[in-house]
């Protein structure tokens, strides 16, 4: 449970620059809890018994308290909540309206408290197309505020035995994929969106901007829907680099910017232009960069590093600070804002991004290895402390295994 208070959080930014492990003390704002099993909000809610919960990037900012107050998403959420939005588990109880799934089965989570989920008829053009994350009505209806389960006080989250969703926010998970795969269908539905959104030139090269779950994602599905792209990717740590060959990737790039603008130039034939002052630049480098960071270092280095008219695809999420962005609007570039996911078009058909995940699984997409790490809720500081220092523990995805 995450309960905002000032006097809490001040002392836990004060005890964690001592030690992170001090986030977690007796005034913290992040706690483990007893609270009843979550109610149903309508006639057609859901009840689901939790089997394995991923821990998000944004859930690890959250609990480092790694963020800043004027964050404008901070007019869509409410507090207290239980976090939690990537999971997968069984049906345990459905409402007396609910026909799209049954009691027994096996659903995977798709997070977004849009309309529907919060009764609200009509529901907007955002959710009328089936772009859910895009909802005008995240603070209306019969929910706090929240954009997702994870966020929201009265529509708690899956780092519990228990949460409940909407009908429409679960779909049925097919007998042949595994619950491994299942919990990564929300992360790497994120990157499936931002590809089929945005896709690479074809046969020109593409850099992904970090290896973490997102970046190691997008990776394997672009060497399965574009293997005539190469792919570069920008890893920090080793662990990441291993993992993002095993993904498809062709060259590992070092992140440090000044570095990365030399080895960039290097591959694209390039020369690295170097102003009076400051970091070096390219006019030729990359036509198509997929940010899975987002932190202002990486969205300026993209910016020096896109060829003319390039495209940068931002789907990472940081704190925002000044940054030189001059070569933005000299050379033409697009940089494209890639929240999340909800249907989409895929080989002339509309459906849902978990669906079409759930067909890529079959045709080979195996991310499986990416879930390095599993905790009992119970462990919940050994979680976080490893998703944080993932440089030593080694850790992509650590998941709660109920």
């Amino acid at each position: 449970m995450f309960r905002y208070s000032r006097p809490r959080l001040a002392v836990s930014r004060i005890a964690g620059a001592v030690s992170p492990s001090l986030y977690f003390g007796p005034w913290s704002s992040f706690r483990l809890e007893d609270v009843p099993n979550p109610r149903l909000h309508g006639d057609d809610w859901v009840l689901v018994r939790t089997r394995l919960a991923g821990i998000c990037g944004s859930d690890t900012k959250q609990v480092f308290l790694r963020g800043d107050r004027d964050n404008p998403l901070t007019a869509l959420v409410s507090f207290p909540h239980i976090l939690g939005h990537e999971a997968t588990g069984i049906v345990e109880q459905t409402g007396s309206a609910g026909r799209r799934v049954a009691p027994g089965q096996r659903v995977v989570l798709n997070p977004w408290l849009s309309c529907a989920p919060r009764g609200i008829n009509p529901v907007c053009r955002a959710c009328a197309r089936g772009d859910y994350q895009l909802c005008d009505r995240f603070t209306e209806g019969r929910l706090s505020p929240g954009i997702h389960l994870g966020n929201c006080t009265t529509a708690g989250g899956a780092f519990a035995p228990y949460f409940a969703a909407h009908e429409s926010q679960l779909l049925p998970v097919p007998p042949d994929i595994s619950d491994e795969h299942a919990v990564l269908a929300d992360p790497c539905s994120v990157q499936l969106h931002a590809v089929l959104r945005h896709p690479p030139d074809a046969g020109e090269p593409v850099l992904v901007y970090g290896c973490g779950t997102l970046g190691l994602a997008t990776i394997a599905i672009l060497r399965l829907l574009h293997p005539a792209t190469p792919v570069w990717a920008v890893a920090r740590h080793g662990h990441q680099a291993a993992a993002a060959r095993a993904a498809g990737a062709v060259e590992i790039l070092d992140s440090r910017p000044q570095m990365l603008v030399e080895e960039v130039a290097r591959l694209a034939g390039s020369r690295p232009l170097r102003p009076w002052s400051g970091a070096a630049w390219l006019m030729r480098g990359v036509g198509t960069i997929y940010d899975t960071v987002g932190s202002p270092e990486t969205i300026e280095t993209a910016i020096r590093l896109a060829s003319p008219r390039g495209r940068i695809v931002v789907s990472g999420v940081e704190a925002p600070r000044r940054f030189e962005w001059t070569p933005y609007y000299f050379k033409e570039l697009t940089l494209a804002g890639s929240n999340a996911f909800a249907m989409e078009t895929f080989e002339g058909q509309r459906r849902h991004a978990m669906e079409i995940y759930f067909d890529l699984v079959r045709r080979g997409l195996d991310l499986s290895a990416l879930i390095t790490h599993r905790f009992a809720l119970a462990a919940y500081q050994r979680a976080f402390m490893a998703t944080r220092a993932h440089e030593r523990s080694r850790a992509i995805k650590a998941v709660f295994a109920f």
